[in-house]
């Protein structure tokens, strides 16, 4: 059986192994694949691994031999799983390899916003500090998260785990979510989304990307929002109206945004945000640590096992 990975790169630089995925079958690794490479590349394979790799209607049509499609990741918008559904191929994610490191990173934002400590760090070994009159020196306003509101929208696993650590620092957590548990109810005070709007110092993404939630944050929604909020985005970059959080950073009506995701990836020069003030951007990277992806790869690999044993798991199209 052919096992082909497309764009292995950013899974596996070169610290973890694919060794035990190539115990299950004739492995090729791809570090990146140009869409114009996609079919010949899978050809007549069986198994077919994606992670941002379009597989569309007419590459599903075009390779007859593929009959599995994981992909490396929680997202699986890159695959036409309605397509591959009809003609019985199972879509398989990885549902749950990120939490822990997708909050620590919202968290990580937030405490750079509060205390630029990259900055500050930066003007001390040029010299500033050295050259100072005083025993100390802030160049932009250090903000104590203590007895502040957190609201996040979204809260599920990764909501969840943001807010324990908000309140870890002694932040009130608001969480809007279409389904209520009693788990998030012991994290945070369940709200509508206009009193989350409105009630938050900071406010943080952890939603789904569906039609409903596109462009939640736009004018409209900023409008309801305190007069210097901070706004953390590291799920989808569509969830933002990019111009219009550009506007509302440069009027200071948004005091600082961390956004780790972007609507089109690799960010385009273009984007209102690169030029936006106190605008914080990474380039999708909240999911990277070698913890995280030693667990995709983990996932990955019983994924497949379980597709060749009859039984799929995680499959998102069934």
């Amino acid at each position: 059986m052919k096992i082909v990975v497309l764009d292995g790169y950013t899974e596996n630089p070169g610290d973890l192994s694919w060794e035990e995925l190539g115990t299950l079958g004739e492995l090729t690794v791809y570090d990146r694949t140009p869409t114009e490479e996609i079919l010949p590349r899978i050809g007549d394979a069986e198994v077919v691994i994606t992670n941002k790799s379009p597989i569309t209607v007419a590459t599903i049509d075009a390779c007859p031999g593929m009959k599995y499609i994981a992909v490396l990741a929680t997202g699986y918008n890159v695959v036409d799983v309605n397509a591959a559904k009809e003609r019985g191929i199972p879509v398989s994610n990885v549902p749950a390899y990120g939490t822990a490191s997708v909050a620590q990173f919202a968290i990580a934002m937030l405490l750079e916003i509060c205390h630029r400590v990259a900055h500050h760090s930066k003007t001390v070994h040029e010299g500033k500090w050295t050259n100072s009159i005083d025993f100390c020196y802030w160049d932009y306003p250090l903000i104590e998260l203590d007895g502040k509101t957190m609201g996040i929208i979204g809260f599920g696993r990764i909501g969840k785990a943001t807010g324990k650590i908000a309140k870890a620092l002694g932040m009130k957590v608001i969480a809007c979510d279409s389904a209520p548990d009693e788990q998030g109810k012991e994290i945070a005070e369940y709200v509508d989304l206009d009193t989350l709007l409105s009630s938050s110092d900071v406010i943080s993404l952890h939603c789904p990307l569906f039609p409903e939630t596109e462009g939640i944050i736009c004018k409209e929604t900023i409008a309801k929002m305190k007069d210097g909020v901070i706004l953390l985005n590291n799920s989808r970059g569509p969830l933002l109206n990019e111009q219009d959080v550009a506007d509302a950073l440069n009027s200071g009506k948004i005091y600082a945004a961390g956004l780790d995701v972007v609507s089109i990836e690799p960010i385009r020069e273009d984007n209102p945000l690169l030029k936006a003030e106190n605008c914080f951007i990474t380039p999708h990277i909240s999911w990277a640590p070698k913890e995280a992806r030693a667990r995709i790869m983990e996932t990955t690999v019983a994924n497949v096992k379980a597709y060749l044993d009859g039984s799929p798991i995680n499959v998102v199209n069934r």
